[in-house]
């Protein structure tokens, strides 16, 4: 009987915040099955984050990509490289996993998909706001039947962050609020409520034509009811993270998951308590029962964990699981968000 354990084994291409934040510590909290082995910065001792003990730090990436212990290489570089960055790994015959968002168009999206297909290998979008707590929250909500029939569902984003918008002078699709932001909430969309049968798009340049994008609201539409996703870099005051109203009751979400939060704080997924909610964040539930009867209560919030993305991941390519995060659902988002932003200039 064979009992040897292959853990996955990964390279990173970037050493910014999208990998030594929203990547390795999650990684890290699975050591028992998952292994960072090189991360590749084009400029070496430039990076402000901390090196990671055991892990390889390389300035040529065909000491990544040419790897045979590396399973898959995961690119976190600025949106306007995740194109050509990936197309190289999945050249080099690696599985590969992209930060959002996926691509730029939906024909480099496209591009990834049929040279991974062509290579045998996977390639995925990071997806890890699906494992957000407010969203799995919700989600527990409206599959216990308890609102009844769906009407309504607001999912809000929003920030004040005047100055990001401010400081930018030209339009770029790259860092379009559209592209980096509505690609975490429209995900959540399609991933449990699945695939719309029509997109009404608001999507603005609030300081004026030319300028940056800054400002969208996307209605989609299902049979008999509609989910709504906003978000705006001038609200100085959030609104709820989710709302949903359904036929005998509705249920706020106010508090965005806490993750994030924490990590910007530099509290790791080492500790006991990270991005839990404590109960003055829990969401209000207001319904009635088949009786009629009112009920009003607090609901506990299920734990969020971006981990769980690579849990999958780990399945996927050691265990020929389906992929959490499929292609369809990855090119019909690259088709919202480009027919949205159609007309930004």
């Amino acid at each position: 009987m064979n009992n040897t354990f292959t853990p996955l084994v990964l390279g990173f291409i970037g050493n910014g915040k999208s990998t030594n934040r929203y990547h390795v510590p999650f990684v890290l909290s699975r050591k028992d099955k998952i292994k960072v082995k090189s991360i590749y910065q084009r400029k070496l001792g430039q990076s402000a984050w901390a090196s990671v003990p055991g892990v390889v730090y390389t300035d040529d990436l065909e000491q990544v990509l040419q790897d045979p212990e590396i399973h898959a290489v995961v690119v976190c570089t600025p949106t306007n490289a995740h194109y050509s960055m990936a197309r190289q790994v999945l050249l080099a015959g690696k599985n590969c996993v992209v930060e959002k968002p996926f691509a730029t168009t939906t024909e480099e999206a496209a591009e990834l998909f049929r040279l991974a297909n062509e290579k045998g290998v996977t390639v995925q979008c990071y997806q890890n706001r699906r494992f957000d707590s407010d969203f799995l929250t919700t989600q527990q909500v409206i599959s216990s039947g308890r609102l009844g029939k769906l009407f309504e569902v607001n999912m809000h984003y929003d920030y004040y962050r005047a100055y990001v918008p401010e400081q930018e002078t030209e339009y770029r699709r790259d860092n379009a609020f559209l592209y980096t932001h509505a690609c975490h909430t429209v995900d959540q969309v399609l991933s449990f409520f699945g695939k719309p049968q029509e997109v009404r798009p608001d999507v603005r340049q609030l300081l004026g034509r030319g300028r940056m994008n800054d400002y969208f609201d996307l209605d989609f539409l299902y049979d008999g009811w509609k989910v709504s996703v906003k978000s705006s870099y001038f609200r100085a005051k959030s609104r709820p993270s989710f709302e949903v109203y359904g036929q005998r009751g509705m249920f706020v979400k106010a508090e965005q998951d806490r993750q994030e939060a924490d990590l910007k704080k530099f509290y790791l997924p080492d500790h006991d308590d990270f991005g839990m909610d404590l109960p003055e964040h829990y969401g209000t539930l207001i319904y009635y029962d088949e009786a009629g009867k009112y009920h009003e209560e607090k609901v506990p919030s299920v734990r969020g964990d971006y981990a769980r993305y690579y849990d999958a991941l780990y399945e996927t390519i050691l265990h020929g699981a389906p992929p959490l995060v499929t292609q369809e659902q990855t090119m019909e988002q690259m088709r919202i968000l480009s027919e949205a932003g159609k007309d930004l200039a």
